[in-house]
């Protein structure tokens, strides 16, 4: 399914292919222009202007994206059905954000324009990572998303915590970022190349002198991006950040960063370290001799147990999810040891998956926290008699972050767990941890659940969760979550469709 094209673009030929980011870059720049001419509290209406740039971003991936598979600015970027996916992936989870923050109320003492502003920015810096094929513009689609982020961590500036998450953001994504750098130095050092074909070509021709240099390389240019899906041990800032982020941030941070960082783990390492069209286990290039698929296996195990182990001793629902997301990278990291075609569209569709199940879980801990005034797990007594309609949704939630039938999450497990298995018996123990994980997170999902329906008294009065619009919202991200469990062959197809990456300079 991968394909070669030897199809390399000028900058001015290129634009013709760059729509999507211009698009978000031009949205964006009326954004800023357009909160200008608004009062705070008219301000909210910038959203408009971006729902607008966003579906209309949507509407051009969609229609003109697929069968584009080329080098754009000069073998800088590429485009293809694979970037085109994590795109479409992160403009969906943006526009849901967004559509979240309407009914915020810890928005509502602030200037939403800029807030807003600083999503389609991040946005643009999320959908350039998925296109990277050269290391400056790895590094630089890198610190546009690390720097929005930053400023929508610490977004409520009268917030004390906010202010500590944005601090603690800016500390562990500097020195992640640093070491990260020194690594992309390092490669470039040694090979003399940005582009990610030629430093493939370089590294092939390595003698073992220069295996040292290379360990040290990857560990660090690991940490970086370690650092953006929040695997262990780069995982410090993820439960303070969420919980002192505003709760739509913490929902977009665990989706959309998380999205672009695999899709550019998958892109880089695919192609700077793989020795064939489908990279497996036994075809890694560099640094023969040194077992790097069971030490990214390893990690991936750390990852998923520490998460869930931490999360069942957490009171707010909020650190949780936080904890949750972190185990959560650590199932999608289980295909990466593999690399098999079958592992990375594994990957893709659990991401999908995961997108909706995950921000409607924070939707209603959002609710939540604007009604009773906090996240914790007795925030939750006996919503599911007062609110039954949230308690139903939640519960739907939280079945399919456990990974139960016959929700969209077992599906996006089953496939990374098939793709391990079908990888032999040397990852065996892997898929029989991951299982185990598993089942150790329905003890604290489940938990929620018992919180809504069976902790608290009943209440005789039923009503709907707050306006039309939260109703509708929740309905929107519920469906998908069940339904996506029954029927999911188009998704899977899409999925395997998208397996195509512009190989070739």
């Amino acid at each position: 399914m991968l394909r070669h094209f030897n199809y390399l673009m000028s900058n001015l030929s290129s634009l013709n292919f760059f729509w999507p980011e211009l698009l978000l870059s031009a949205t964006a720049l009326i954004a800023i222009i357009a909160d200008l001419f608004y009062d705070r509290k008219n301000s909210y209406k910038v959203s408009y202007w971006a729902l607008g740039g966003l579906l209309l971003t949507f509407f051009i991936l969609r229609s003109f994206g697929g069968n584009s598979i080329s080098g754009l600015f000069m073998g800088t970027m590429a485009i293809d059905p694979f970037s085109e996916f994590f795109k479409i992936l992160i403009v969906l989870s943006t526009v849901i954000v967004i559509l979240m923050s309407f009914n915020s109320s810890e928005l509502k003492d602030y200037r939403k324009g800029e807030y807003y502003t600083i999503m389609l920015i991040m946005a643009f810096g999320l959908v350039m990572m998925t296109s990277a094929i050269d290391v400056l513009m790895f590094y630089v689609a890198i610190e546009i998303v690390s720097i929005m982020s930053f400023f929508l961590a610490g977004y409520l500036k009268k917030n004390p915590h906010s202010n500590e998450a944005s601090l603690k953001y800016v500390i562990y994504g500097a020195f992640s970022s640093g070491v990260m750098l020194y690594g992309l130095s390092i490669l470039f050092g040694l090979t003399g190349e940005t582009n990610f074909f030629e430093i493939k070509k370089v590294i092939s021709s390595l003698g073992p002198e220069s295996n040292l240099a290379l360990i040290l390389s990857i560990v660090f240019i690991l940490v970086g991006l370690g650092y953006k899906i929040s695997a262990v041990p780069f995982h410090f800032w993820t439960p303070d950040v969420y919980e002192g982020s505003p709760t739509s941030i913490t929902a977009y941070l665990s989706v959309a960063p998380k999205a672009a960082g695999f899709a550019l783990i998958l892109r880089f390492f695919n192609i700077s370290f793989g020795s064939g069209e489908a990279m497996g286990s036994d075809n890694w290039l560099a640094l023969n001799g040194l077992p790097w698929p069971f030490l990214i296996a390893v990690l991936s195990a750390a990852t998923m147990t520490i998460g869930n182990l931490v999360a069942i001793q957490q009171e707010s629902v909020k650190r949780m999810l936080a904890y949750s997301s972190i185990a959560h990278a650590g199932y999608m990291m289980m295909a990466i040891p593999v690399m098999s075609q079958s592992g990375i569209y594994g990957i893709m569709i659990y991401l999908f998956m995961y997108m909706f199940m995950n921000l409607g879980a924070f939707f209603v801990v959002m609710f939540v926290q604007d009604e009773t005034g906090g996240e914790n797990f007795d925030n939750f007594n006996g919503l599911g008699w007062k609110m039954p309609f949230l308690g139903i949704v939640m519960t739907l939630f939280m079945v399919a972050l456990t990974g139960l039938p016959p929700t969209s999450g077992f599906v996006g497990k089953f496939y990374i767990f098939a793709a391990v298995i079908e990888a032999g018996n040397q990852y065996y123990w892997l898929a029989f941890v991951g299982v185990i994980n598993s089942v150790v997170s329905l003890y604290y999902y489940i938990r929620v659940v018992k919180h809504m329906f069976f902790i608290g008294e009943r209440s005789e009065s039923v009503t709907l969760p707050g306006s039309n619009f939260t109703t509708a919202l929740l309905a929107a991200l519920a469906l998908p979550t069940f339904f996506l469990g029954w029927y999911f062959g188009p998704l899977v197809d899409w999925a395997n469709r998208s397996m195509v990456f512009f190989l070739g300079t």
